[in-house]
């Protein structure tokens, strides 16, 4: 599994885990019921401490991506990967009828805002 932290991302560490780890799952490449680093290994090779590996594999956990078993590890959670994406959509889609509002407010054109979004689309 390979996870790119980022110090200048300004986003937390294990945000950056979580994120990672759910766009594994969503795009296939983790699997139901596969075996995920365990938080020592992965805190030792992303050279940070074991507190952030937990809260990012709590995290995962509570929102259902992972299920943690006492002295086996942490692993993959079987759940509906459409139903994950449809969720995610539907956050983008709130989020962008926020931005079409603000836009209006500053007076933006439809092609100033699908240029910023270009913009920041390609920043990532």
């Amino acid at each position: 599994m390979n996870i790119i932290i980022s110090n200048s991302s300004g986003r937390p560490i294990y945000e950056q885990i979580m994120t990672q780890i759910k766009n594994l799952i969503i795009s296939g490449e983790l699997k139901e019921g596969d075996a995920l680093p365990s938080m020592r290994l992965l805190a030792k090779e992303l050279r940070i401490s074991v507190i952030t590996t937990k809260r990012a594999y709590d995290e995962l956990e509570r929102e259902g991506f992972i299920i943690s078993i006492t002295g086996k590890g942490s692993f993959v959670a079987a759940k509906n990967v459409n139903l994950i994406r449809e969720q995610q959509l539907r956050e983008i889609e709130d989020l962008m009828q926020k931005i079409v509002e603000k836009s209006i407010t500053c007076g933006l054109t439809l092609d100033e805002l699908i240029e910023m979004l270009k913009l920041c689309y390609e920043g990532e």
